[in-house]
């Protein structure tokens, strides 16, 4: 038996940043919507678009630019979600402007319009990276993001209705819709609320058939959510941020507190009111009509109504669809650039570009959730959760309304579909999940050495 003596040194080794794989994923998520444009050129001009060079080396700067940022600030954040968010953006103004080349289409060419509406988004994007250092900063305005997130629901109340629904405000010519931010700074308040109140929410119960019941006091903050959501769907006729504001309370609730009650009690609450709100209230009936019976229209002689278009659109898509630029989403009329440009997608990429889209949006909304898991704070935690949730919804809600999965609701599909609120809001949200992943995965500084330490050896017996 001999005993060898070994001396060693105890580095720690951080994890990687993928940045270098961040800047290759980029470049697909460049490159994709450029041949997309070309696509769409060729299919309605037997010609390159004029502006691809312009297009594509636009957003290849734009990228670029949000790389160097990342890289500078956030050097360990996620390095999937920025590429996921640039191919998404670069896809909805490649749709954009396919729909611009219809000329029955209300509203003109809306490409420029949404481009300069990304690049402000990006804007957004760059400013929270750079100037939010550290996310539990958030965590000190918790009361003060209730109360602004509060005025901003009931704004549109003061404003003209647009389309039946008073979800706009108005200000020196531009219109803004503020739910699209709301869900950011809701998840805000809702992260730091239930971080201080979960134990209460958790622990204090009652066990019946099996289910953690909540005690009656408990209760109080999902009756005011849920009272809240009522009155915007009432006041508002906004189903889309009721439902979006309801369901990221119930998220956030019972990932706090793992209280599967808290959930059976949120099904049943936003069930309820949904049918005695859409009972009464025109605008939120008409809808559950088109929903029930999307054929209505043309039974009473009225012609075909966006639900049935969108279902023809999608039934004529087929597997691999018709190809870009070659279908005929135009016939669904004015809602053909927002949320109904998922029917777009679903026509002329067919069920698998439809999926393919589906998929970036649920790698997006996982990544996120990976990042909820990382976070080293309970703050941290709940946030990433709650802006996962609340992008998970908005996906689920438009693309449920738009395939007649439930009654459609008015938001748009994210960084997808026309709308400057929400590309901006989406961005921003974005740039606060990667500033999380940052703080998560950036490794534990080294301590320092003790000079009275002794040196660790290790013994190896032979």
């Amino acid at each position: 038996m001999s005993v060898v003596t070994n001396t060693t040194t105890i580095t720690s080794v951080g994890a990687p940043s993928r940045r270098n794989t961040e800047l290759a994923l980029l470049a697909f998520a460049v490159l994709i919507p450029v041949f997309a444009y070309a696509n769409v050129g060729l299919a309605k001009n037997d010609a390159l678009p004029a502006g691809m060079l312009a297009y594509g080396l636009g957003l290849g700067a734009i990228a670029g630019v949000a790389h160097l940022v990342v890289r500078r600030f956030a050097p360990y954040a996620d390095p999937l979600m920025l590429p996921i968010a640039t191919l998404l953006n670069g896809l909805g103004l490649v749709f954009i402007w396919r729909l611009d080349q219809e000329p029955t289409l209300p509203g003109g060419s809306s490409a420029p319009t949404q481009l300069m509406w990304s690049t402000l988004g990006v804007a957004f994007f760059l400013g929270v990276l750079i100037f939010l250092k550290d996310h539990r900063i958030l965590q000190r305005y918790t009361y003060i993001s209730m109360v602004v997130a509060l005025v901003l629901l009931i704004l549109p109340v003061f404003f003209p209705a647009v389309y039946g629904a008073r979800i706009w405000i108005t200000i020196a010519g531009m219109s803004i819709q503020p739910g699209e931010f709301v869900k950011i700074i809701i998840a805000v308040f809702f992260a730091g609320y239930l971080m201080v109140k979960r134990d209460a929410l958790a622990l204090a119960s009652r066990r019946f058939m099996g289910m953690y019941l909540p005690r009656g006091r408990d209760l109080g903050p999902i009756l005011v959510i849920w009272g809240l959501s009522i009155l915007i769907l009432v006041f508002e006729t906004d189903l889309g941020t009721s439902l979006l504001f309801f369901g990221l309370f119930v998220i956030m609730l019972y990932v706090a507190t793992e209280r599967t009650s808290w959930i059976v009690f949120g099904l049943l609450l936003s069930v309820g009111g949904a049918v005695v709100v859409g009972s009464f209230e025109p605008h939120v009936h008409s809808r559950v009509e088109d929903w029930l019976n999307p054929f209505r229209t043309i039974e009473a002689g009225q012609g075909a109504s966006q639900p049935a278009q969108a279902m023809w659109a999608f039934g004529s898509g087929g597997l691999f669809g018709s190809g870009l630029g070659q279908g005929y989403s135009r016939l669904i009329g004015f809602a053909a650039k927002s949320d109904y440009i998922f029917a777009t997608v679903g026509e002329e990429l067919g069920l698998a570009g439809l999926m393919a889209i589906l998929l970036l949006y649920a790698l997006l909304v996982e990544r996120g959730a990976r990042t909820a898991l990382a976070a080293r704070d309970p703050f941290g935690k709940l946030l990433a959760i709650g802006l996962s949730g609340a992008f998970a919804l908005q996906v689920f809600v438009v693309a449920g309304g738009v395939t007649g999965l439930i009654p459609l609701t008015g938001m748009t599909m994210p960084f997808l579909a026309q709308g400057g609120s929400s590309v901006i809001a989406n961005w921003a949200l974005v740039a606060i999940l990667l500033r999380i992943s940052d703080t998560a995965r950036r490794p534990a500084p080294t301590p320092a050495s003790s000079p009275d330490a002794e040196p660790t050896q290790v013994v190896r017996v032979q």
